[in-house]
């Protein structure tokens, strides 16, 4: 081989080794820009993420900033209730609710249907100023009705207990006419059907108001008044709020005064009320569950309660029912020896009156064979038992004289031989 063809072989190995050197090095390079731009955009999606939750907590911190305190209180639209009116504005707008009865108007003839409207009419052209008229549908609350009729219950049930002592008192004395023990006994009856009723219907309308479909449509009559006039550098707040109060009553008084000529009965609502209504209309649905009235029966704005210890109320309970029963006890033992008692004083009485009686059948057995045996013979036979009662009397009485003598004789001492 010549040195001309090994200088060639040389050069082309060392372009072949270059151009590899050059390969290697280019795929580096793209392999490292692969890995700076992997880098890249992982940055930059770590960076939307923080974005997207920056915006998400802004967004919650805005919610929570419109929810506040404030806020809800200028949703509600009123400052607060005092002396019956809804206060607005800062004492700028004072406002009285009158509720109304509603009418069945189509059950009406049509005179009753024009004096009505008559009435009405008449009410709308005296008014000079602005009235709200206010309709609010509510489920039917039979809560506060049913715990006074089950009271009304329970007294009957009392008065039943009561009229059945007294009733089996008399039949145990059997002291009484049994004219007067019907008479008992039918007072007894007809309260033991009146209490039955009563539970029954207590009963009927606990379970008809479980129902919450049934609903009742409340009418109310808005006044306003805007103390405009009444400038705050002249009049203090609370010589405002008595002139609103002022004005405001004389015209609901006017108002339930004209409505009264519709047959439309009507009142001024407290501030209970009031804020009844309103918690009504912004606690839609809680209210039907919840209402007002078990709010503030349960003592949500006390801080703490007491309660008695529950072995001491169980003490207490025991020692009146402990109390109870030994006056029923008491009044059983007395029954019972005033029954004995009486029995004693009737066998006695029929003891010693035993000849009168014996007598007076006789008599009455006789009377009774009149017919059969004739009129001389049982008169004769009247006369013999007569006579014989007579002479046991005198028997009797010699007899008794006797045993006095006697007696008086073995007291003497005797005298000696």
């Amino acid at each position: 081989m010549t040195n001309n063809q090994i200088t060639n072989n040389m050069t082309n190995n060392q372009i072949a080794n270059m151009l590899l050197v050059v390969l290697g090095i280019m795929v580096t390079i793209l392999i490292v820009l692969i890995c700076i731009f992997i880098y890249i955009k992982i940055k930059a999606n770590k960076k939307n993420k923080e974005i997207t939750l920056d915006n998400v907590s802004n967004k919650k911190s805005k919610v929570q900033q419109l929810y506040s305190i404030q806020s809800i209180f200028n949703f509600m639209e009123f400052d607060r209730i005092e002396d019956n009116m809804i206060v607005q504005k800062k004492g700028k707008k004072f406002l009285m609710v009158v509720k109304c009865q509603g009418i069945n108007y189509d059950l009406m003839s049509g005179v009753e249907k024009s004096s009505v409207e008559q009435g009405f009419i008449q009410y709308l052209n005296t008014l000079r100023n602005p009235i709200q008229i206010y309709v609010q549908t509510r489920t039917v609350d039979l809560t506060g009705s049913i715990n006074t009729y089950k009271q009304k219950v329970r007294d009957l049930g009392d008065n039943l207990a009561h009229k059945e002592f007294e009733y089996n008192q008399k039949v145990r004395s059997g002291q009484y006419e049994k004219q007067e023990l019907d008479r008992d006994k039918f007072e007894v009856v007809k309260a033991r059907n009146l209490y039955e009723y009563g539970t029954d219907i207590v009963n009927n309308t606990e379970r008809m108001s479980l129902n919450r479909n049934i609903l009742t449509k409340q009418y109310y009559i808005i006044l306003s008044h805007y103390p405009e006039e009444a400038n705050g550098s002249i009049y203090g707040e609370d010589e405002i709020n008595n002139i609103a109060f002022s004005e405001l009553y004389t015209r609901a008084q006017s108002t339930i005064s004209l409505l009264s000529v519709c047959g439309i009965n009507s009142k001024i609502l407290d501030s209970n009320e009031l804020a009844d209504l309103l918690y009504s209309a912004y606690n839609r649905d809680e209210a039907e569950v919840y209402d007002l009235n078990k709010a503030i029966n349960a003592g949500y704005d006390s801080l703490y309660t007491t309660a008695q210890d529950v072995l001491e109320k169980r003490m207490k309970e025991l020692d009146k029912q402990i109390e109870i029963d030994a006056i029923q006890k008491a009044n059983d033992a007395v029954l019972e020896v005033r029954q004995e008692r009486e029995n004693e004083r009737k066998l006695k009485e029929k003891e010693m009156n035993y000849d009168e009686m014996v007598e007076r059948m006789a008599q009455l057995v006789l009377e009774t064979n009149k017919d059969i045996l004739g009129d001389d013979i049982v008169e004769d036979a009247k006369e013999k038992v007569s006579t014989k009662k007579t002479k046991t009397k005198s028997q009797t009485k010699e007899g008794s004289l006797n045993e006095q003598e006697k007696v008086k004789r073995a007291g003497r001492p005797r005298k000696s031989a």
